[in-house]
């Protein structure tokens, strides 16, 4: 009895731990990549972004503050994007990709909420933007100063447009630019050699970023730069390493390859980016190529950058070349990913491109959940009772295990009187108790471990589905019913300010709602129905766990919390039906 409540008292603290540390935490506290030919110093622009590969990037005047978004706009000639999930524009000066915006999501909930704002021009507040280019020893090579020319001035899903410019000696460069339904912009890059000796040539892109992520990244959700590299995902980098910091001792405890400073990788294909919470941005090469990528802090305080840069080519005169690359930027939406990483009939698929949303541990698991929940709500049409249903299908297939529980607990519960005078009997004589309770067990065929299995089973699955409610996009802003506006945010109504009804937010550790309430009575309900512990001691924190797991569990999305609440609730109802048909386990719990 003694181990078991051990067992249960490990996975219970376990739990805790698992999800109680990365609110604490928030709240509280390869290979060097040789040189290749035709590499230069590596210079930048005043705006922060790092030419890839040694080109010498434009030498431009740093604003003294950020400017609005509207004026910095209007510093170039643009072309239109219009698709149905992208708007924004694209800069003819320097051709940079650095407005763009997802109208399918707003920021807020409120009914006049604008919508998100993913990448805005260098200067402004939240500067965020990308590009292509090219470089190469005696090249004249287009910089972030360059005016571009446009076939056309609107990019659509069915209307391309090439810029085009010609460098004055012997070289023009092209960029043919298209756009899909969703949210991949493709860059076919060509370069044409009409002088009269050979260049060097080596394409790259990049996109640069002011400021971290305002998701924090956690040891169980990775926001920053991220990559995929020879096929291996890369969640090992943080925007702390690129200003300088060493990896935290628990990343080096988990195997990171991340160093102080610039992160270099060598890979065929992949990709590489910024990863946050719900959004995307991120360079794909072509998957056949080969390239070193790269992130490094950019030379403005507080800027990131992430590029890529192609293996060396020689162009002979008279001779053109194209490099094909893409650019994702917009929502982590797991179908659309999914898409990506298939590819039409087989090519052209992006290399465990879901892996921008980082399942974790249990990615194996947590993929099958999300496709259940996703398909009962469009079944159902609202996520919170697809969240329900979900409860009651896991809640369904565990039923035999359960139920083989439920009754080890209760034939333990049973024979308690008998334990008890045991107990009293051979206080003194723990090896001869120990004995004595090992015989009643078998005399009783009780089996005081069985009801542990349901308990592991229930780790990965619990743990499975708050990743699913975390990451997904397709939680966001999903209601409920009455207050539950959106069910990946915690529960809006706290007790401190009277459910609403005083004008201030309490801590995220004192914010227990209505939901956190009720989770902690169904906690409670369902503990007075397991065999009471015979320790005193572990009498005592069975009895505070509910309360326990009530602040623990409060800040976290409501409906992770709908989905506990409804799993105690038919865990308790399972008991009740036991009882009501072996009514011989049922004992008085103990005081």
């Amino acid at each position: 009895m003694e181990d078991k409540r051990n067992i249960i008292l490990a996975m219970a603290l376990t739990g805790l731990i698992l999800f109680g540390w990365p609110i604490i935490a928030e709240k509280f506290f390869p290979a060097a990549v040789q040189n290749v030919e035709m590499q230069v110093e590596q210079q930048a622009s005043a705006d922060g972004v790092v030419a890839p590969g040694g080109a010498p990037a434009a030498s431009v005047a740093a604003p003294a503050a950020p400017r609005e978004r509207s004026a910095a706009l209007k510093d170039s000639p643009r072309i239109k994007i219009e698709t149905p999930k992208l708007l924004g524009s694209i800069a003819l000066k320097g051709a940079r990709i650095d407005d763009i915006i997802l109208p399918t999501y707003k920021e807020t909930l409120d009914k006049d909420s604008p919508p998100i704002h993913l990448f805005s021009p260098s200067g402004t507040e939240n500067a965020y933007f990308a590009g292509f280019g090219w470089s190469g020893e005696g090249l004249k090579a287009p910089d972030a100063d360059t005016l571009w020319q446009a076939s056309g001035d609107t990019l659509t899903p069915t209307i391309p447009v090439t810029l085009s410019w010609d460098n004055g000696q012997g070289q023009r460069f092209e960029i043919a630019l298209s756009v899909d339904e969703n949210y991949m912009i493709t860059a076919a890059q060509k370069v044409s050699n009409t002088g009269a000796g050979t260049v060097g040539v080596r394409t790259n892109g990049f996109i640069s970023r002011i400021g971290k992520s305002k998701d924090v990244s956690t040891w169980t959700i990775h926001t920053g730069p991220m990559g995929v590299f020879d096929n291996a995902a890369n969640y090992d980098v943080e925007f702390e390493n690129l200003d300088g910091e060493e990896p935290s001792f628990f990343s080096k405890l988990f195997g990171t390859k991340a160093v102080a400073g610039e992160n270099k990788y060598e890979s065929t294909g992949g990709w590489l980016g910024f990863t946050d919470k719900y959004w995307l941005s991120a360079l794909i090469p072509d998957q056949r190529a080969d390239i070193v990528g790269t992130f490094r802090a950019g030379r403005q305080e507080d800027s990131y950058q992430a590029d890529f840069i192609s293996t060396p080519l020689i162009l002979a005169s008279g001779k053109a070349v194209t490099h094909t690359s893409r650019l994702f930027v917009g929502a982590k939406e797991v179908k659309t990913l999914e898409t990506y990483q298939d590819g039409i009939d087989g090519k052209d698929g992006i290399a465990l491109f879901d892996r921008s949303i980082d399942w974790g541990w249990f990615y194996w698991f947590e993929k099958p959940m999300f496709a259940l929940l996703h398909w009962l709500f469009t079944q159902i049409g609202n996520f919170g009772v697809a969240i329900i249903a979900l409860t009651f299908v896991v809640r369904g297939l565990m039923f035999p295990i359960a139920q083989k529980q439920f009754a080890s607990m209760a034939a333990m519960r049973a024979i308690q009187p008998k334990m008890k005078a045991l107990q009293e009997k051979h206080k003194d004589d723990k090896p001869k108790l120990q004995q004595e309770l090992m015989d009643l067990y078998k005399k009783e065929k009780v089996n005081p471990f069985s009801g542990c299995l349901p308990i592991f089973l229930q780790i990965p699955i619990f743990f499975a589905l708050y990743k699913v409610l975390m990451l997904t996009i397709e939680m966001r802003h999903q209601p409920f019913v009455l207050w539950i506006k959106d069910l990946s945010a915690p529960d809006p109504l706290h007790i401190l300010n009277l459910f609403g009804l005083l004008d201030f937010t309490p801590p995220a550790f004192l914010g227990i709602g209505i939901l956190a309430i009720i989770l902690g009575v169904t906690m409670w309900l369902q503990f007075r129905l397991n065999p009471a512990p015979m320790d005193e001691m572990q009498k005592q924190i069975f009895a505070i766990m509910p309360w326990m797991m009530m602040f623990i569990m409060a800040p976290f999305a409501a409906g992770l919390l709908i989905y506990w609440i409804t799993s105690n609730l038919l865990t308790v109802a399972q008991q009740k039906w036991l009882y009501s048909r072996h009514p011989q386990l049922k004992q008085a719990p103990a005081k």
